[in-house]
């Protein structure tokens, strides 16, 4: 697999909807087109999707093929966060929300109350959250005590661990990342990172600073795990230690093994509904599986 480059960006894509924008300006009604190979009516719309650094290269991949498919579309895909993308969604500035977490009560009750209902969600693909570390580490699995301590600063040399005599550096996610979130509450039981760990922008910048720290560990999305190691985990120190496969993750026997999804407003429809249709179905599961998540 190889590292995808950083998401802060926002991608906008172009290609064949060039078109789509001229007509915007002169047709107030949506109009549809017929799908290339499936022979589908989609509406015409323009979709915007934010959130998730974890899965915005699936987004953009789901973007790039759709529109090669259906010209009249207009799919724009950005990151910053599953929590910058529920926040657009609860503000009305995004479609579609990508998530590595689930949203939270708070975040579904601001929703409802701007919105009259909760927010809609859908699952799309299936991640195991990897625990990155350079090539160069002995260490090949780990328990989730060892790393709540590695994690909260109580452990701070490999040795430790029985690895080499050398301090151990840590690389997370933002706060404002789905990622932070899900393994904060998975493996820290809600507490605090150590003081000493390096927030980085998104789970392409932690992969490639371990891969260039011989110290170091972090974690990511399965998918983005080039040029590192990831370890396998023991729910707890007597038990198996499990790497994140397809099989394990799909059956959920690897411990951090969670669902990606996403949230809307309300039930799709229109272009909205086809876009979300084409993703569940057969071709938008195969790029899932190209991506490097599994389908669901």
């Amino acid at each position: 697999m190889k590292i995808f480059p950083s998401t802060k960006v926002p991608i906008l894509f172009l290609g064949t909807a060039l078109a789509f924008v001229s007509l915007v300006g002169c047709k107030k009604k949506a109009e549809t087109t017929e799908g290339a190979s499936t022979g589908a009516k989609v509406e015409a719309k323009s979709i915007t999707i934010k959130g998730s650094d974890t899965m915005v290269t699936l987004g953009q991949r789901w973007a790039e093929v759709y529109m090669q498919k259906f010209p009249e579309a207009i799919i724009q895909v950005t990151g910053g966060g599953t929590g910058t993308g529920i926040s657009a969604l609860i503000n009305g500035t995004t479609d579609i929300c990508q998530a590595s977490r689930k949203m939270k009560e708070k975040e579904q009750k601001m929703m409802a109350d701007k919105h009259g209902a909760a927010a809609v969600e859908i699952e799309v693909a299936r991640d195991g959250l990897a625990i990155y570390v350079n090539n160069a580490n002995k260490i090949e699995e780990i328990s989730f005590a060892q790393l709540k301590d590695i994690f909260r600063g109580k452990v701070t040399n490999w040795k430790d661990l029985g690895g080499a005599d050398l301090p151990i550096v840590i690389y997370s996610r933002e706060n404002s990342s789905g990622t932070y979130e899900f393994f904060k509450e998975m493996v820290l039981g809600g507490e605090d990172f150590a003081a000493t760990a390096q927030m980085m922008p998104g789970t392409a910048a932690v992969v490639n600073a371990v891969s260039k720290e011989t110290n170091g560990i972090g974690y990511g999305g399965a998918a983005y795990g080039s040029g590192i190691k990831a370890l396998k985990i023991k729910a707890d120190p007597g038990g198996v230690a499990i790497a994140p496969t397809e099989a394990t993750v799909k059956d959920g026997t690897y411990p951090l093994a969670r669902p990606l999804q996403i949230y809307l407003q309300k039930a799709p429809e229109g272009g909205l509904k086809s876009f979300i249709d084409w993703i569940k179905g057969p071709e938008g599961q195969k790029l899932v599986i190209e991506v490097g998540y599994y389908p669901i």
